[in-house]
C-alpha cells in the first residue's frame, strides 16, 4: 500500500518530462497508477471484505513512529472512487485539455493529489491521515488556482485553503486529544475499544470541525462553488467524486466507535439536514450549469452526512450506496458540462438550446446521470435513497422528513439541469455546435453507465457495504431494487412528483439576507481591519515595545501552564559544581550593570561578560562544544557592535532621569519574565525522568556509525549534519556581514559628521 501511494507522488514528479513531448501522453500516463490500483484493490476483495489487510511501515521505530495502512470495506468503496473514476476522469483530460499549455501542470497535479486521497483513505494512524489530509488541500489550492493568472480562480484557491486548512488544525487537535485519551493513534484500535468520557467530546467537536470544512457543510460550504473556477475535469474529480467526500469519510470511518455520543450525532445531522436543503435551494437559482452541479453537490454531501451520522446498519448501507451512486453520477454530470462548453462555447442555460437533438448521445448519458442522482428506478441512486429513507423512517422521523424535502429539491435542481442543457426554448436559437471528441464523451457514458449496472446488480454494492454495516447495532438489511410497497416507496415517489412540481413553480426573485459567502467575505474583511489596528498599536517602532510584548506572552501562556501543571523537584540543588557561583555571579553583576550603563561601549562590553560567563556554565556543566559556539558568537558580536557603536553617540539619547511610570512597567516585566523563564528551566528538566529513547540509538551507532567516542560530537558531525551546516551558513553570513562593515569603512568620506575622526573614536571607548 506504501508503495502504492509513494508511486503516486514519485510518478507525478517525472510527468512534467513526459508533459514535454506530449500532454496527452501525460495524461494517460496518469491514468495507469490509479487504474493499476483499482486493479489491485480488487484482486484483494476478498481478504478487504473479510476481515482487512494490515500494512505498517516504519518511519521512527525507536520513537514509536509508524505510517499505517489498512485496506477494508469503506476504502474499498472510497478506492472505487479515488482510483476508478480518478482514472477515467484523468483519460477525460486527454481530450479537454489536448495540447492546452494548462496540461502540464495539470497532469502532475491530478495524480499527485489522487497519491494524496489514496494515502488518506488508506490510513490506518490519526497522524498518517492528518498528513495527507493536508496534502489533499494544498494540491487543491494549486488546481483550483491554477497559473494564477484569473483573478477569480486565485481567490477560490485561497478561499479554500484557508477554510479548509483552518479546519485541519482543529482536526489536529481534536486527533491529538482523541489519541492520547484512547492511548493510541491506530485507527482500528480506537475503533476497537473507543474512549468515553474526559477530553473526548471536545475531541470529537473538533474532528468534526475539520469534516465540516472539507466536505462542504453548512456555514462553511460556500468555498466549493467558489471552487468551479477551476477547470471542469478539475471540478469532477475533486469536487464530485473524492476531496469533498474526504470530511464524509472521516465521519463514517469513526461513527462505529462513536454514534452514539451526542456531540458526534447531533451536530452531524443538523448540520447535515440544514446543508442539504441549502445547497438544494440554491441550486434551483443558479444559471451557470457548473454552479448548479456545485450546489447540488453541497446538497448531497449533507445528504450523506447524515447517513453516515445516523449510527444505524440501515442508514450504514444507505451511506455506502449513497457514497458510490454520487460520484457515479455527478463525475458524468461534471464532465457533460465540460463537454457542453468545449462544444458551445458557454455554460449558460439561458444560452443554451436544442443541445438534446444536437448532442443526442451526451445527452442520454447525462440523462442517466441526472436520473440516478434524483432517485429513479434501476439506478444506483434509487437503491440507496430508498435505504435512506427505510433507516430515518425507523429511526428518527425528523430526519426522514427533512431527507424528504432535500430529495424533492435534488428532483427539482436535476430536472432543472437537463432542462438548462437539453432542452430546446422557446424564442432561443439552437446553439451552435461543433461535434465532440469521442475522449470527452467515452468517459462520461462509461461512469453513467456504471450507475445503471450496479443499480441492477446492487448484490454486488450490498456485499460491499455489509463488512462496514455489521459494526452498527440493528436488523439484518440487504440492498435492492425492491422492498415491496410500504413508506420508503411512498417517500421515493413523493420525492418525484413534488420535484417536478417544484421545477415547474417560479422561484422567487430576492435573495435571502443570509449569505454564507457574504458571511465569509465580511470576516476576511473583518479580520484585515482588526490585523491592520493590532499592528498599528503594536508595530510602534519601540524594541523595549516588542521585548515586553513577548516577555508578557511568555508569562501568559507557558509561564501560567506551567505554573498550574507543572511540579517542582523536591530536590532541586541550588548549584552542582563550585565554580558555577562565581561564573553566576559576574553574570547578574554584569547585567545589573547593564541597566546601569550610560554608556553604549561599557553596555556593550557588559553583555559580553554575561555571554562569557553563560559560555562558562556550558563549560562546567560537560558541554564545551556549546561553549565554543557561545565564545564565537560573543565575540563576533561585541565585533559587529564596536563597528556599528562607531556610527552612534557615545551616550545613550536620555538626557533625564526616566519617570517611574515608564520604568516601573518595564522592570515588573522583566523580573517576572526572569523568573518565569527560570521556573519553567527547572520543571521541564526535572520532567525528564529517563533518557529519551533514542539516546539510547545514538550511544549504540556512535562508536560504529560515525566512528566517534564522543556522542555529542557525532550527533552534530554525523547524524545532525545538516543542522549543522545550516549553523555554519549562519556564521557564515554574520561573518561577511561583519565583514563588510569594515571594508566599508575604508570608503567613508572623511570627517563626514566627525563620526569617524580618532576623537570621535577616543569618546566611544571612554
Amino acid at each position: 500500500m506504501f508503495a502504492l501511494v509513494v508511486a503516486h507522488l514519485a510518478v507525478a514528479g517525472l510527468l512534467p518530462l513526459v508533459s514535454a513531448r506530449s500532454r496527452r501522453a501525460a495524461f494517460l500516463a496518469a491514468a495507469v497508477l490509479p487504474a493499476v490500483t483499482l486493479v489491485w484493490a480488487l484482486l484483494n476483495l476478498g481478504p478487504a471484505l473479510h476481515g482487512g489487510i494490515d500494512a505498517t511501515t516504519a518511519w521512527a521505530p525507536a520513537l514509536g513512529l509508524t505510517v499505517s495502512f489498512r485496506l477494508d470495506a469503506l476504502a474499498l468503496a472510497m478506492i472505487v472512487l479515488v482510483s476508478g473514476v480518478g482514472a477515467v476522469i484523468l483519460v477525460y483530460c486527454v481530450g479537454y485539455f489536448g495540447d492546452s499549455p494548462d496540461g502540464t501542470r495539470n497532469a502532475a497535479l491530478l495524480l499527485a493529489f489522487a497519491g494524496a486521497m489514496l494515502g488518506l483513505v488508506l490510513a490506518d494512524d490519526l497522524l498518517t491521515l492528518y498528513v495527507f489530509w493536508e496534502l489533499t488541500s494544498v494540491a487543491s489550492f494549486l488546481l483550483v488556482g491554477q497559473s494564477g493568472a484569473d483573478r477569480a480562480a486565485r481567490r477560490a484557491a485561497v478561499q479554500a485553503l484557508l477554510v479548509t486548512v483552518f479546519g485541519g488544525l482543529a482536526m489536529l487537535l481534536g486527533f491529538i486529544l482523541l489519541g492520547e485519551a484512547a492511548g493510541t493513534y491506530r485507527i482500528s484500535e480506537i475503533l476497537a475499544s473507543p474512549p468515553t468520557g474526559g477530553t473526548v467530546p471536545v475531541a470529537l467537536v473538533l474532528i468534526l470541525l475539520g469534516a465540516f470544512t472539507k466536505s462542504a457543510q453548512l456555514p462553511f460550504h460556500p468555498w466549493l462553488p467558489a471552487a468551479m473556477a477551476a477547470p471542469t475535469p478539475v471540478s469532477a474529480y475533486l469536487h464530485a467524486a473524492s476531496m469533498v467526500k474526504a470530511g464524509v469519510y472521516l465521519v463514517a470511518r469513526l461513527s462505529p466507535a462513536f454514534a452514539g455520543e451526542l456531540a458526534w450525532w447531533l451536530p452531524i445531522v443538523v448540520a447535515g439536514l440544514g446543508t442539504m436543503l441549502i445547497g438544494g435551494f440554491r441550486a434551483l437559482r443558479e444559471t451557470d450549469l457548473k454552479r448548479v452541479l456545485a450546489f447540488g453537490t453541497v446538497s448531497q454531501l449533507g445528504f450523506l452526512m447524515v447517513l453516515f451520522g445516523a449510527g444505524s446498519r440501515v442508514a450504514s448501507y444507505a451511506g455506502v450506496a449513497m457514497l458510490l451512486a454520487h460520484g457515479l453520477f455527478k463525475a458524468p454530470l461534471f464532465m457533460t458540462v465540460g463537454t457542453i462548453d468545449h462544444s458551445t462555447g458557454t455554460r449558460d442555460l439561458r444560452e443554451l438550446s436544442g443541445l438534446w437533438t444536437s448532442m443526442r448521445g451526451t445527452a442520454v448519458a447525462a440523462a442517466l446521470a441526472a436520473l440516478s442522482m434524483a432517485g429513479i428506478p434501476p439506478l444506483l441512486g434509487f437503491v440507496g435513497k430508498e435505504a435512506a429513507f427505510e433507516a430515518l423512517l425507523h429511526d428518527s422521523l425528523p430526519a426522514a422528513l427533512g431527507i424528504l424535502v432535500g430529495s424533492v429539491l435534488t428532483v427539482a435542481y436535476s430536472a432543472r439541469f437537463l432542462w438548462g442543457a437539453f432542452a430546446t426554448r422557446p424564442g432561443v436559437a439552437p446553439t451552435p455546435v461543433h461535434a465532440p471528441d469521442a475522449l470527452l464523451t467515452g468517459p462520461t457514458w462509461l461512469c453513467a453507465l456504471a450507475g445503471l449496472v450496479l443499480g441492477v446488480a446492487n448484490p454486488v454494492v450490498d456485499a460491499l457495504a455489509a463488512p462496514y454495516a455489521t459494526a452498527y447495532p440493528g436488523e439484518d438489511y440487504h440492498l435492492a431494487l425492491w422492498h415491496g410497497l410500504g413508506l420508503p416507496l411512498l417517500f421515493s415517489a413523493i420525492a418525484v412528483v413534488g420535484g417536478l412540481l417544484v421545477f415547474r413553480a417560479p422561484l422567487p426573485e430576492r435573495r435571502s439576507p443570509l449569505d454564507a459567502q457574504r458571511g465569509y467575505d465580511g470576516l476576511i474583511a473583518g479580520l484585515g481591519r482588526v490585523a491592520t489596528g493590532v499592528t498599528g498599536r503594536l508595530q510602534v517602532g519601540s524594541l523595549p515595545f516588542y521585548l515586553g510584548t513577548i516577555l508578557v506572552v511568555v508569562i501568559l501562556l507557558p509561564g501560567i501552564a506551567t505554573l498550574v501543571g507543572g511540579v517542582w523537584p523536591a530536590d532541586q540543588p541550588l548549584f552542582s559544581a563550585a565554580l558555577q557561583l562565581p561564573l553566576g555571579f559576574a553574570a547578574a553583576v554584569a547585567a545589573v550593570a547593564v541597566v546601569r550603563a550610560r554608556r553604549r561601549f561599557t553596555a556593550v562590553l557588559l553583555v559580553g561578560v554575561i555571554g562569557y560567563a553563560v559560555g562558562g556554565l556550558f563549560i562546567v556543566d560537560g558541554a564545551p562544544d556549546l561553549a565554543l559556539a557561545q565564545f564565537l558568537v560573543e565575540t563576533l558580536s561585541l565585533v559587529v557592535f564596536v563597528f556599528v557603536l562607531r556610527r552612534l553617540p557615545a551616550h545613550f539619547t536620555e538626557s533625564e532621569k526616566p519617570s517611574r511610570r515608564a520604568w516601573v512597567p518595564k522592570a515588573v516585566i522583566a523580573s517576572v519574565g526572569g523568573v518565569a523563564v527560570a521556573g519553567m528551566a527547572v520543571v521541564a528538566s526535572a520532567g525528564r525522568t529517563a533518557p529519551p529513547v533514542a539516546s539510547g540509538d545514538y550511544f549504540r551507532l556512535a562508536p560504529a556509525g560515525a566512528g566517534a567516542d564522543n556522542v555529542v560530537a557525532a550527533i552534530i558531525v554525523d547524524f545532525r549534519a545538516l543542522d549543522t551546516v545550516g549553523e555554519i551558513g549562519v556564521l557564515f553570513i554574520a561573518a561577511a556581514g561583519v565583514a563588510s562593515l569594515v571594508l566599508a569603512t575604508r570608503y567613508d568620506r572623511r570627517g563626514r559628521a566627525g563620526q569617524s575622526s580618532p576623537e570621535h573614536e577616543k569618546d566611544v571607548a571612554g
